[in-house]
């Protein structure tokens, strides 16, 4: 059975860093291209970053850029979502999904079949 779970989140002080996993079971990890993506209450969910199965492609939202990096290593099974200069508008509900359908590229849309639980992050003062 296919398993996301991530881990990483809490609450940090704007300007701050961190990192969120993204661990996978269930599934050969190099087989799907992953995505990271938010909710904030009353917002709709936005893609965050994606990387494609061999880290070839990665995509980032305008809002994330030079900010965010992310990464996997699929022999751990995990991707990774680095988050430095937080911003309080960057509190959401963060999301890892899998795509097996992008073959060399990803994306920042709804593509996704298999999704994570969420963490939360919260950058506040």
């Amino acid at each position: 059975q296919l398993q996301l779970v991530e881990s990483g989140g809490g609450l940090v002080q704007p300007g701050g860093s961190l990192r969120l996993s993204c661990a996978a079971s269930g599934f050969t990890l190099d087989s799907y291209a992953i995505g990271w993506f938010r909710q904030a209450p009353g917002k709709e969910r936005e893609g965050v970053s994606c990387i494609s199965r061999s880290s070839t492609s990665t995509r980032y939202a305008d809002s994330v850029k030079g900010r965010f990096t992310i990464s996997r290593d699929n022999a751990q099974r995990t991707v990774y979502l680095q988050m430095n200069s937080l911003k309080p508008e960057d509190t959401a509900v963060y999301y890892c999904a899998a795509a097996s359908s992008l073959y060399g590229i990803c994306v920042l849309r709804d593509v996704y079949s298999d999704w994570g639980q969420g963490t939360q992050i919260t950058v506040s003062s």
